[in-house]
């Protein structure tokens, strides 16, 4: 039996296919969407068609960007001696939040997994290369604490020691607020590694 008519069954549908919006909160957000006025529901449309039409990636970090290099790229006031490497976008914005990087960072938009079939030169390996030939002091990495990202951590860093430039890898361990006897072997080892002086 049909629920919904053909327009709205269509729209939950494609709605659906997003990542993280199961068939409940695609019917939510369908409902949401016919009950907006007109005018916001054409700039939202807009907005997604301008997006995917102008966006691409920024010619230096491979972030995405509508402009030829993105504003991080761009801005006199980063240190592009220092490039920490992330796997996606989202990743960059979380270092971006908290205000402290002040460096430039590079975007692989993806790690490699070799059970998934992505190889090195199905990200941004190339790129990242092709920027160490300039004046670069250290390359700081900051993929996933994953076996893809630990995979990927070692390979970029094989790849980068020839070179003489410094290689760092992100402590990672145990979270604020987090009972020791809770967490797992391999992150209690690492922030036991990543420990500072204090």
């Amino acid at each position: 039996m049909e629920y919904f008519s053909n327009q709205i069954g269509t729209l939950v549908e494609r709605l659906s296919t997003l990542p993280g919006i199961g068939s409940k909160s695609a019917q939510r957000l369908a409902y949401h969407i016919i009950n907006m006025p007109q005018e916001q529901v054409d700039a939202l449309a807009k907005s997604m068609v301008d997006a995917k039409r102008n966006i691409h990636y920024c010619k230096e970090c491979q972030t995405l960007t509508d402009g030829e290099i993105c504003p991080i790229c761009a801005s006199p006031n980063r240190d592009h001696h220092v490039i920490m490497v992330v796997e996606n976008p989202r990743d960059q914005a979380a270092y971006e939040k908290t205000g402290k990087f002040t460096g430039v960072y590079h975007v692989l938009h993806g790690a490699i997994s070799p059970m998934l079939g992505i190889g090195p030169a199905d990200i941004r390996l190339k790129e990242l290369m092709t920027r160490l030939a300039g004046d670069v002091d250290e390359v700081i990495i900051a993929t996933n604490s994953s076996l893809e990202g630990e995979t990927t951590a070692m390979y970029i860093s094989k790849l980068i020691k020839p070179t003489g430039i410094k290689v760092t890898r992100i402590a990672s361990g145990v979270p604020v607020g987090g009972d020791l006897e809770n967490i797992d072997e391999v992150t209690l080892l690492r922030a036991l590694e990543g420990r500072t002086e204090l």
